[in-house]
């Protein structure tokens, strides 16, 4: 692609973790920002999710285990990972195009894209809290449980393949009788747990809204209710218009939507497609304050410090974004949980919420340029949006300002 102009104005679709880190570090370089979204800061995936900043833990998804454990869960109904019996050929395809993925000479290519972003995600977020974003990051252990101690060898194996990547983690063995002077939430019935050290949580809805209160008060406009329905290229740079309400005109746009990416990336030859892969999450009251996060490896369930409570997520669902809550998988997070974890009040329940991740069929997500010049993109990050949403728009930021990409970001390009 050929060098651009640097950008005086830009536009960003998207105001969740992704797209208001790129406006905020667009703003450093001394760029005008616009950020507009279709419902409001943080009301996709930014909000209820677990929250953790966990570089040692961001891979690519697809990966041989994966794969098995995709296709022993197609006929359990409880099983973390749903996908709807229905016919759905985009879904299938994309399925069938991250199922071929799910080799390790695949996750290893992954495994060296992730690997220097993952280096400086920390960083990045330490920038965000130095200058004017007001909520903290939580530096804590997370405490991966066990059930039966032989459930720990796919977290072994999957530490030893990080390790060997070239990517640091620190990890000690906790056994069962040990547990509870640690993290008193673990239930007696646990019999081995993994403490991965190194890692971090925030408050994800605080943090967003904090990200935007700065851009905001950095001289940035949030626009709410817009939602972009096509990009136009004219005198005026590229117009960003919406379904209702005047549309906004930049020098460039960055596109951040998420799980709805593919539908103003489609149209510019992004071909690499991005399905939402839903989670679920609810808060529930602790007895004891709970000093870290908690993750129940073989249930793929998260459990967070959250606002003097727990919040609780987990299930991997391709579903439409815009699909409405299926309260049975709540039903079925809580039924994976409540033999692990004790002084728990499971019947006051609150926040029950559902947001859509991106998934990419590679595992990668998409970071760069398009082939229409002034149009980037920022998102399909899968579950590591939040992990990774500063130090994503600080290298974009970087990228559109100075006119050169990042080596970064090249493995991340949307146009790969």
């Amino acid at each position: 692609m050929a060098e651009e102009k640097s950008p005086r104005s830009v536009v960003v679709v998207g105001a969740g973790m992704v797209g208001l880190s790129v406006a905020w570090f667009l703003q450093e370089r001394g760029v005008q920002v616009t950020v507009v979204d279709r419902a409001g800061v943080a009301a996709g995936a930014s909000w209820g999710n677990a929250g953790w900043l966990s570089p040692g833990l961001a891979i690519p998804l697809p990966e041989p285990s994966v794969l098995r454990y995709g296709m022993r869960s197609l006929l359990d109904r409880d099983a973390p990972l749903y996908i709807p019996t229905k016919p759905d050929p985009r879904l299938w395809s994309f399925l069938t195009k991250f199922a071929t993925h799910c080799t390790m000479r695949q996750w290893q290519r992954g495994m060296q894209a992730y690997r220097p972003i993952n280096a400086q995600c920390l960083d990045a977020f330490d920038v965000l809290t130095s200058n004017g974003v007001e909520a903290p990051t939580i530096e804590a252990p997370i405490m991966a449980a066990f059930e039966k101690a032989g459930q720990a060898d796919d977290l072994r194996r999957e530490l030893e393949l990080i390790l060997r990547s070239g990517q640091e983690i620190s990890f000690t063995e906790i056994p069962g009788d040990k547990i509870a002077a640690e993290v008193p939430q673990i239930s007696s019935n646990v019999e081995l747990a993994i403490r991965l050290d190194g890692q971090r949580y925030i408050d994800p809805g605080a943090f967003t809204q904090s990200l935007a209160d700065a851009v905001v008060a950095r001289g940035g406009r949030i626009r709410t209710g817009f939602t972009a329905r096509n990009l136009r290229h004219g005198a005026r740079g590229v117009t960003v218009e919406a379904y209702a309400g005047e549309p906004e005109h930049a020098d460039a746009v960055v596109i951040a939507t998420g799980a709805w990416l593919d539908e103003l990336a489609r149209p510019l030859g992004v071909r690499t497609p991005v399905r939402a892969g839903r989670g679920y999450s609810f808060t529930v009251p602790v007895e004891q304050t709970v000093p870290c996060p908690i993750y129940f490896p073989a249930t793929r369930v998260a459990c967070t410090p959250y606002q003097g409570q727990l919040r609780v997520a987990g299930t991997m669902e391709f579903r439409s974004p815009d699909h409405p809550l299926d309260t049975g998988r709540v039903a079925s997070i809580i039924k994976a949980s409540r033999p692990l974890l004790t002084g728990v009040d499971w019947t006051k329940r609150t926040d029950t919420w559902v947001g859509p991740r991106p998934v990419t069929p590679d595992g990668l997500p998409l970071i760069g340029g398009t082939r229409v010049p002034g149009v980037y993109i920022a998102g399909g990050h899968g579950m590591w949006g939040v992990t990774l949403g500063p130090v994503t728009g600080q290298l974009l930021a970087e990228q559109m300002v100075l006119g050169k990409q990042p080596a970064e970001l090249r493995p991340f390009s949307p146009v790969r």
